[in-house]
């Protein structure tokens, strides 16, 4: 092997010697659930020299980092970064969906077979072009605490997904992946894993497991190029808030140390110069909601089922009675389909109905119908990426800000607000030097960024450019 490798050195010219000696042993994708810019940014002085500190200073940072889709979520943020493209093409639209076949809820990565896989992720990842352009050889590894995470970061391809399962607090595989667990794995999970109700702790054990893994595998020590992706919180565990500055405070200082700790070990292990680590958000924040009403701040409640049942009432009085509006899940509305079809309705004459009729609605901003979305224009584009057309609703409704959408059948609640959040895109490590950035840019290059720096294809739904 030595020999061939100084061979291939030999015959390179200058320019092509530089990009052999850049490809990263390992790659370390870092997402951290919603990571925010000001909250970053507002505590830097208390963090140590290892975490954030360290990648800010030393990393390539993108500062008007977002995502080129709406809704955001955990799973379909993920599914974003491994993917590099939308869930227009990737279908990971949230981590529930409605099933139009059976009208239940599903959850992104559950699978009667192997009761957790990326069955439903549509597209390659990452990982999955690393396997391919090496035969198989290269190593897969994802960990985090929750399954949705672990998974679609790992993709198809993975040699293990881990994640902590709720019910027995120890760290759980799919058999997707293998139906063997190595001896290191199953001593290292044979005991729970302590995490009562703090986020330190999750992130702590998290942490723990993946620099266990590079320890017992050969992650970033040979020739071919590894992948490791770990998925980190900064979020409070109960998600509500009375006072930011001193919880919020307390949640950076902690996710700071359980940061720095894994790079620094990750280091030791690999060699900083061989590891490239990239950290990014999820995008979005879970935030408490208010009594708005007692600040005089315009609001309302805008009652999805008892609407859809309106429509119903509208749409029988204009093609005869029936049963119009299967359903409602989150802000979408699913229409019978095969009703439409007993009847000879078109969808396209229902839905610009049904969106003429709804847009008369007090707390309703607007409403796009499946057909308005599929024309994709400039201006809705990025709800037109986060729709796939065999997964959601044929009518989506955007209530009004500060309006809140309530679903009696299904007990579902929230309020609307559109505001935008700021996080960053970090390169660090294996020859990259500082440099701050603020062009505005977005998660989906992350991945072909990625692919470029370890010389392979990007995945096969990705057409956006690297970032460098």
């Amino acid at each position: 092997m030595n020999r061939y490798l100084a061979l291939i050195i030999a015959v390179l010219s200058g320019a092509e010697l530089q990009a052999f000696e850049l490809a990263p042993k390992l790659v370390v994708n870092i997402t951290i659930d919603q990571l925010r810019t000001d909250y970053l940014e507002a505590f830097t002085p208390l963090y140590n020299e290892n975490g954030f500190r360290k990648i800010l200073n030393k990393g390539i940072v993108y500062d008007a980092a977002s995502y080129p889709s709406t809704p955001i979520d955990r799973a379909s943020a993920i599914a974003t970064i491994t993917t590099g493209t939308t869930p227009y093409y990737h279908g990971i639209i949230g981590q529930r969906w409605l099933d139009r076949a059976t009208l239940r809820p599903v959850f992104c990565v559950d699978d009667p077979k192997h009761y957790a896989s990326p069955h439903r992720l549509m597209t390659s990842t990452i990982g999955d072009e690393l396997k391919v352009s090496t035969h198989g050889a290269a190593l897969v590894w994802s960990i985090a605490a929750s399954k949705d995470c672990a998974i679609l970061s790992a993709g198809h391809a993975a040699d293990a997904a881990l994640w902590i399962d709720d019910n027995t607090l120890r760290w759980r595989n799919s058999t997707y992946y293998s139906t063997t667990t190595p001896e290191w794995l199953k001593a290292y999970s044979s005991t729970n894993v302590e995490l009562g109700k703090n986020k330190q702790l999750t992130n702590d054990a998290v942490v723990n497991m993946a620099l266990q893994t590079v320890t017992s595998t050969t992650l970033g020590r040979d020739e071919i190029s590894d992948l490791l992706c770990v998925t980190l919180s900064a979020t409070k565990p109960d998600g509500n808030m009375t006072d930011w500055q001193t919880e919020m405070e307390s949640v950076y200082m902690q996710l700071d140390n359980s940061l720095g700790r894994l790079i620094t070990g990750i280091e030791k292990t690999v060699g900083s110069s061989s590891v490239l680590f990239v950290i990014t958000s999820t995008g979005y924040a879970d935030e408490t909601e208010s009594d708005l009403s007692q600040y005089r701040i315009p609001t309302g409640t805008f009652y999805i089922n008892r609407t859809a049942n309106l429509l119903n009432i509208f749409l029988s009085a204009v093609y005869g009675q029936g049963r119009y509006v299967d359903t409602c899940f989150g802000n979408e509305m699913y229409l019978n389909h095969k009703l439409l079809e007993q009847k000879n309705i078109s969808l396209a004459d229902i839905l610009q109905r049904s969106q003429d009729f709804l847009v008369q609605n007090a707390g309703i901003a607007d409403v796009y119908t499946s057909e308005r979305l599929l024309q994709g224009n400039n201006d809705i584009i990025k709800l037109r990426n986060g729709f796939h057309p065999s997964l959601s609703g044929d009518i989506i409704i955007q209530v009004a800000p500060g309006w809140r959408l309530v679903n009696e059948n299904t007990l579902e609640s929230f309020t609307s607000r559109t505001g935008f959040m700021p996080f960053p895109i970090v390169f660090y490590g294996a020859g990259t030097h500082a440099e701050r950035v603020s062009l505005p840019i977005t998660t989906d290059r992350i991945a072909p960024t990625i692919a470029k720096c370890l010389r392979i294809r990007a995945p096969n739904a990705c057409s956006t450019e690297p970032l460098f």
